[in-house]
């Protein structure tokens, strides 16, 4: 049987973005194809001969495995994925990346704004494939307070540190409530983040979760904040979109490209007070609610967020992405 192979730089281990869309696609696909995960290629544990497509998530980390593919096939079958820091750094930088999206035959960006990224003589050969996640109910949220979660291993490209800050300068409001999770892949940013529950009691930093453990707090949550620098297209902005959580986003190429030019819950990056200042807004949402004043004239934040987030979860089902996905290995 042909064989898809799907290089990823992480594995099961990683628990990160880049693992759960290998493990899909490798689902998905092995309903037709045998499919296989690798960390580079060839590999001991497959038939070479037998390859036929290579689906290559980041060209800089991916970059030996393109570069045998093309040794031993030209650009033939070959798919570059690429996330934010391909996007957004090395391919304007590093020479194995660049030479990486020379060498496929198809470039995937994983959200809209993705294609801008792109030098304009590779934009031909490239294709936006939004990722996916299964809906979920959307779960009632409590109106006695605000719960505001943030998912992402602490690392710069995330940010945690914007998080952080505006969690000190909200210290003071009761009723508002921070849980971060994520492991401390920068050990200075996990100092930093247990100082900041230490001298915060409204924030908790809860350290890695499982994928599943996860999905429930964001589900229980009013507001998934996302904070990052730089995005490929993150899965935790559309498992929160899938389960009715809306997001506040910094307003970079990687989140617009997700939730579209004119949404409502955007903060410039690294703009702690702006970050504040919106869940302050939200707070005082929920906060009059409860106390019962009138409603007002104009739809509140955290209602036009919902609205917005509901008229984008289509883009993010599965049954788009595994149609993208047939379309893209039937192309190579």
């Amino acid at each position: 049987m042909k064989t898809v192979v799907i290089v990823s730089p992480a594995l099961a281990d990683a628990n990160n973005g880049n693992w759960q869309t290998a493990h899909r696609w490798q689902t998905w696909l092995g309903k037709s194809h045998s499919a296989r995960i690798v960390s580079h290629w060839p590999d001991a544990g497959g038939d070479r001969g037998s390859d036929v497509v290579m689906l290559a998530l980041h060209a800089r980390r991916s970059a030996t495995s393109v570069q045998a593919w093309a040794k031993a096939h030209g650009p033939h079958g070959l798919a570059v994925v690429l996330t934010g820091t391909d996007l957004y750094r090395d391919i304007a930088t590093d020479a194995t990346a660049q030479q990486s999206l020379a060498l496929a035959q198809r470039l995937v960006v994983l959200q809209a704004q993705g294609l801008l990224a792109l030098p304009e003589a590779l934009q031909a050969k490239a294709q936006v494939m939004f990722q996916s996640t299964s809906a979920r109910q959307t779960l009632p949220k409590s109106p006695r307070h605000l719960r505001v979660v943030m998912v992402g291993h602490l690392r710069d490209e995330k940010d945690p540190l914007t998080l952080m800050a505006a969690a000190r300068l909200l210290s003071a409001v009761p009723g508002l409530y921070i849980d971060h999770i994520g492991a401390p892949l920068d050990a200075a940013l996990g100092h930093a983040a247990q100082a900041t529950a230490r001298e915060c009691p409204s924030y908790r930093w809860l350290g890695e979760q499982t994928h599943e453990a996860t999905r429930r707090r964001i589900q229980r949550a009013h507001l998934l904040v996302h904070a990052s620098r730089m995005e490929g297209g993150a899965h935790v902005v559309m498992e929160a979109v899938c389960c009715g959580t809306p997001v506040l986003a910094s307003k970079i190429p990687g989140n617009v490209g997700m939730l579209g030019d004119d949404y409502a819950g955007y903060f410039e990056a690294g703009d702690a007070a702006g970050l504040a200042a919106r869940l302050r807004q939200c707070h005082a949402e929920v906060t009059a609610a409860q106390a019962g004043a009138s409603p007002l004239s104009s739809p509140s934040l955290l209602a036009q967020l919902q609205v917005q987030c509901a008229a984008r979860a289509p883009l993010f089902s599965p049954a788009a992405e595994q149609a993208a996905l047939r379309r893209l290995v039937d192309q190579l």
